[in-house]
């Protein structure tokens, strides 16, 4: 074994033992990209070999974090960042609720049902995790538990629910993979639409089948009341401000007429005029809104330096081919290669953040992805079908890895405002079932990709 082999494997063997001393993932990637790129110049003065690392390795550095805050793309996340936070501010959830709960209210499951609905609008309008979990389990569980919903039936919900605006657009994580490996954000946006809205309407279905199969688990409320017009009525003047704000946004992407960078900015100000609507703003609202909004912008970027780090040190050191003669040595097939890849990044799920798969790992596994030679039908107007298609895969994975333990946010969240008889426990035994309709969402995007890449197709062909 080489020289440069063994020191991109002591680098992931590395980067792993340092994740579980506590200090943050951003220091440790840059850390560890300066010490082997010392470790790689010592090595080739003293040892006579061939590296390829000297100072001039992280000088080079330098020059990617110049192109990184150079990258117009990138513009949007704080934008989107910004309008998830407003519109979490804004107070549309609430009314939401309350108009779905008499919508449904008749329904075995109904306020499970609402809070799935909700999540996947909130997921389309704002695309923050934790501000979803949090703000749906502050406003449901409670009711949720009076009306004697089983403790994890409900947790499982509101944790599953809350994690769909990572994957329905505009997800902050699809803007980072298309910059990661020069997609159109368009196309993921579109082509994530089928997946997510199929995840969701998954969750509906668990949901109604368990109130038919458990009753106790999700039982009707002793006053429900009749659904009348006058509650729909109600539900679509609630619902329509929100929808109207992620058609344009989304909707002036799809068409062409705006950049999603220029859309973030249109969202950024509509979440603004939503919540003067519903007389939620102040100057106080404003300055929590912004403070948010920093605090996760500098919590991305500051990954984003330190993977940039990490990986530019591994490629100088081959960890690209190494990798991609790992994978496509194994005798497992095309589509056995890729259920081995989505299996590891499913693990590395238990113990890492999507921000630092989607920097370091994606980009070294899109090579091998393209020179497995998939035949995606993009229908002539999608550019690399089999790339966005397994993005689409990647997404879906990462999807699970909020909800499982020992780093699933999505479970903290929750955990962080349940009341003390809540144990953690009940959070990760209603997960599964949850768990597991990802999966088979999962299986599902695999054995169609027209799921993923039709709609892009269509609307731009």
């Amino acid at each position: 074994m080489e020289m440069n082999e063994i020191l991109v494997i002591a680098m992931f063997v590395s980067f792993i033992v340092l994740l579980f001393t506590g200090i943050p993932v951003a220091y440790v990637l840059g850390g560890i990209g300066v010490i082997f790129a010392g470790i790689g110049y010592l090595s080739d003065i003293y040892l006579d070999t061939i590296t390829g690392l000297d100072f001039l390795t992280l000088g080079l550095v330098v020059n990617r974090l110049f192109k990184i805050m150079d990258n117009w793309i990138l513009v949007a996340l704080p934008m989107f960042i910004f309008m998830g936070i407003m519109l979490d501010k804004s107070g549309v959830a609430e009314k939401l609720m309350q108009s779905m709960q008499e919508l449904f209210g008749k329904v075995r499951g109904g306020l499970a049902i609402t809070v799935t609905a909700i999540g996947i609008i909130l997921a389309a309008s704002t695309g923050i995790i934790g501000a979803s979990v949090v703000l749906l389990a502050v406003m449901s569980l409670p009711s949720m538990l009076q009306q004697g919903y089983s403790k994890p039936f409900a947790l499982g919900t509101i944790a599953s629910a809350g994690t769909l605006g990572i994957l329905i657009p505009p997800s902050i994580m699809l803007v980072i993979m298309a910059d990661q490996l020069g997609l159109s954000v368009g196309d993921l946006f579109m082509g994530a639409v089928f997946p997510g809205l199929m995840l969701g309407a998954m969750y509906i279905i668990y949901i109604v089948v368990v109130g038919l199969l458990n009753p106790d688990a999700a039982p009707v409320p002793e006053d429900a009341t009749r659904v009348t017009m006058r509650a729909f009525v109600g539900l679509m003047k609630a619902m329509l401000p929100t929808l109207l704000l992620i058609f344009v946004v989304l909707g002036s992407i799809f068409g062409g007429i705006a950049t999603p960078t220029e859309a973030s900015g249109v969202g950024a100000l509509g979440a603004t005029l939503l919540a003067m609507y519903n007389r939620k703003f102040s100057f106080k609202v404003l300055k929590e809104v912004m403070q948010g909004t920093y605090g996760t912008t500098a919590y991305i970027f500051m990954i984003f330096i330190g993977a940039t780090c990490f990986a530019l040190v591994l490629r100088e050191l081959g960890g690209d081919e190494l990798i991609e003669s790992f994978l496509t040595g194994l005798p497992f097939g095309t589509y056995g290669i890729i259920a081995f890849v989505l299996f590891i990044i499913f693990l590395l799920g238990f113990f890492l953040d999507w921000i630092e798969i989607t920097l370091i790992i994606l980009p070294l596994l899109a090579p091998v992805i393209s020179a497995l030679g998939l035949e995606i039908d993009g229908h002539g107007v999608v550019d690399n079908p089999e790339l966005v298609w397994f993005v689409m895969l990647v997404a879906m994975t990462l999807q699970t890895s909020f909800l499982t333990p020992p780093v699933g946010f999505a479970l903290f969240y929750l955990k962080g405002v349940c009341p003390p008889e809540v144990k953690l426990t009940d959070i990760y035994k209603g997960v599964i079932p949850f768990i597991m309709l990802q999966l088979m969402a999962l299986v599902a995007l695999v054995l169609w990709p027209q799921i993923v890449v039709w709609l892009p197709a269509v609307a731009y062909g």
